[in-house]
């Protein structure tokens, strides 16, 4: 049981992240990246809006969508419930974090539209469909380590870019080719982790 804990964990930061391999939430990957802090903050606080609203759908679509047959709304409640979490985070920010939330500005409402936090919630229901094992724990630590692979994936670009602004760089490639030629390479090299998850799951 733990061992397959901890492989869902470290699926979900290094071979299953959500950035650099599923490619959601690249708005605020490419946004927010430019500073250590910001990326820091932004990322944060969308762990904390993927646990939680994780923690919220899940129940909600087992125990309410499927027994009256409203699957289809899925999307719209998932969204909601996505959007309410981050008028909170919002309001806490504003009130005991003033300079992070002046910080992180338009980005920090468009967590509502982060595809990367809409699709954990929906991936998570996915896997229980093809996996009966796949439960609530479980979605719950998939969210988590999706979280925190968010934020190695924001953390470590930061750290590329602000390399990148002291480095001499043709002029054809200043600005987004150079930014998206380190993002791919950032996302090859979270490959290399593939044995080690498989590993974990053999």
């Amino acid at each position: 049981m733990i061992k397959s804990l901890v492989a869902i964990f470290l699926a979900a930061i290094l071979t299953e992240n959500y950035v650099l391999n599923k490619f959601l939430g690249i708005c605020p990957f490419l946004g927010v990246s430019k500073k250590l802090n910001t990326a820091t903050g932004m990322s944060v606080a969308v762990t904390f809006v993927m646990v939680i609203a994780t923690a919220v759908t899940w129940p909600i679509y087992t125990y309410v969508l499927i027994p009256n047959s409203l699957e289809y709304l899925q999307t719209i409640v998932f969204i909601l419930i996505i959007a309410a979490l981050v008028q909170l985070i919002e309001i806490a920010l504003r009130k005991f974090m003033p300079p992070l939330y002046n910080a992180l500005g338009i980005y920090l409402p468009l967590i509502t539209t982060n595809c990367a936090v809409l699709g954990v919630t929906m991936l998570v229901i996915e896997k229980g469909a093809a996996d009966p094992t796949f439960g609530y724990l479980q979605s719950l630590v998939n969210a988590f380590g999706s979280g925190i692979g968010f934020l190695v994936a924001m953390v470590l670009f930061a750290g590329v870019r602000e390399r990148l602004e002291t480095n001499d760089i043709p002029e054809f490639l200043k600005g987004l080719p150079i930014t998206l030629i380190a993002a791919s390479l950032v996302a090859v090299s979270f490959l290399g982790f593939q044995g080690l998850v498989d590993g974990l799951l053999g």
